[in-house]
């Protein structure tokens, strides 16, 4: 066996006499060429030679040229493949190579750290994953100094929670993933897709107005849900920890020996004191939802007047609408804010049947809607700004709020509903029946502003419902 022949079995490559046939050998295989007069090489690739020509290096150590000739193991050369290199800035191009992996991650996109991984909806980091985590399961309420425009990055992330807990919610991260877990990774990728198209379909500058207009929507949906969440007494979270009892509107009475049924008057009075403690109930939930209406972004800048009349008329319709996940159709109970569980029947005889049997289908049918206290807080806050209240000064203002509302309103339904289409529709269709019932529950109140002389009602319910109250009566306790 020849010099040759023992070189090729043992692997080593003469580097004056190997070839190996190549067609369209890639440039990028001379990046890492050493200078070396043989090459240890496994077993070769199927119809290739062992034999490879080591490329000849001609030039300065500026400039190099290599040539490669390549040739068939059983005929003629079929390629000549000339590559022009510079020394430097292939060792600068390989050093950046090898230093990228390390060098490379993904931002959060609240603040711009190092994102660790996917959570509650979008790419974040380990200090805005807790933030936004604890915000939510504990319900904190912040405040900006700065009118809501703080810049939030790494380095001051902390300074304004308000303006950081905002951005959370610009960028994407969903509440209900605290509560419920992760979020699919089908909705990983849509979102990944949607971002993707959209960069791609519009300018810079039309991107960048979109987010300054989706960053003032979300402003409003945060007001809101904060709004919702502190002065709201029947979310989901605290309805957890409710203490539920039996309870009624019956006063108890001692009937004299023998009666075996009611006057008129004895009925009317008896429909009177149930009233009465109906509204005690209730008057709890009018606080709610005036401190619920000062937090509306621009509900405070109204006239005096106008947020009276926006409040006093749509009360009972803000009222049904949060409390509509109370009403038990199955068992035909209604549990109130402080627990207490009243029978329809006894509402009927404050009311009507009729009217009763319309407030269980409302709520029925609102409550299959599924949405959360975000989506509920935004409704009643559209309610409230009703443009159409009778006596308003300044009902272009107020139409002015309901609109943003409505924008927050739909921006949130189809981020948390993306596969139910006509979710939106099916909310906005709720107005109408709201209205209807709040028409109703107005006349049924006729009644008894004319009774106002006897029953005694609390100030806050007779105020909001335009009730006459009695004057105050100074009792002189002998000394």
């Amino acid at each position: 066996m020849d010099e040759q022949d023992t070189a090729s079995n043992s692997g080593i490559l003469d580097a004056q006499t190997v070839q190996i046939m190549v067609k369209n050998l890639p440039a990028e295989a001379f990046h890492n060429i050493v200078e070396t007069t043989t090459i240890q090489c496994g077993p070769p690739p199927l119809g290739l030679s062992r034999s490879m020509s080591v490329p000849e290096v001609v030039g300065t150590s500026d400039q190099t040229q290599i040539n490669l000739i390549a040739s068939g193991t059983d005929g003629p050369s079929t390629s000549y493949v000339s590559v022009t290199q510079n020394a430097d800035e292939t060792s600068k191009i390989a050093a950046a190579d090898s230093n990228t992996s390390k060098q490379s991650y993904v931002p959060c996109k609240v603040c711009g750290d190092r994102a660790s991984g996917y959570h509650y909806g979008v790419t974040s980091c380990e200090g805005c994953k807790g933030f936004f985590r604890r915000s939510i399961q504990k319900q904190i309420e912040y405040r900006c100094l700065r009118d809501g425009k703080c810049m939030v990055i790494r380095l001051n992330r902390n300074r304004c929670q308000y303006c950081r807990f905002k951005k959370c919610l610009a960028v994407g991260m969903s509440r209900d993933s605290v509560r419920y877990g992760r979020v699919p990774k089908r909705s990983k990728s849509q979102d990944h897709d949607q971002r993707v198209s959209s960069t791609d379909s519009i300018s810079t500058q039309e991107q960048s107005a979109l987010e300054n207009k989706q960053l003032a929507i979300y402003d409003v949906i945060l007001s809101i849900s904060q709004a919702h969440h502190a002065h709201c007494a029947v979310t989901e979270d605290k309805m957890k920890n409710f203490n539920r009892k039996n309870s009624t509107l019956v006063e108890k009475i001692e009937l004299p020996e023998g009666t075996t049924h009611f006057t008129d008057e004895q009925m009317e009075c008896q429909r009177l004191s149930m009233w009465s403690q109906l509204a005690k109930l209730i008057t709890p939930s009018i606080h709610s939802v005036v401190e619920f209406a000062k937090r509306v972004p621009g509900f405070s800048e109204l006239t005096q007047d106008d947020q009276l009349i926006l409040i006093k008329a749509g009360f009972f319709e803000v009222w049904l609408t949060r409390m509509g996940r109370m009403f038990n159709r199955g068992e035909n109970l209604v549990t109130f804010e402080d627990g207490s569980m009243i029978h329809r029947d006894e509402l009927a005889v404050v009311f009507s049947p009729a009217f009763v049997s319309s407030l269980f289908d409302v709520a029925a049918s609102f409550n299959h809607l599924n949405l959360n206290d975000t989506e509920v807080g935004l409704f009643t806050g559209i309610v409230l700004a009703t443009a159409d209240r009778s006596g308003l000064s300044d009902s272009k203002a107020v139409e002015k709020i309901q609109d943003k509302l409505i924008e927050a309103l739909k921006l949130q339904v189809s981020r948390n509903h993306s596969t139910e289409e006509s979710l939106f529709a099916s909310i906005i269709m709720k107005f109408p029946e709201l209205r209807t019932l709040g028409h109703q529950h107005n006349e049924l109140l006729k009644w008894y502003r004319i009774q106002w002389s006897r029953v005694t009602l609390p100030p806050l319910f007779a105020e909001i419902y335009d009730i006459p109250k009695h004057d105050d009566i100074t009792h002189v306790v002998p000394t």
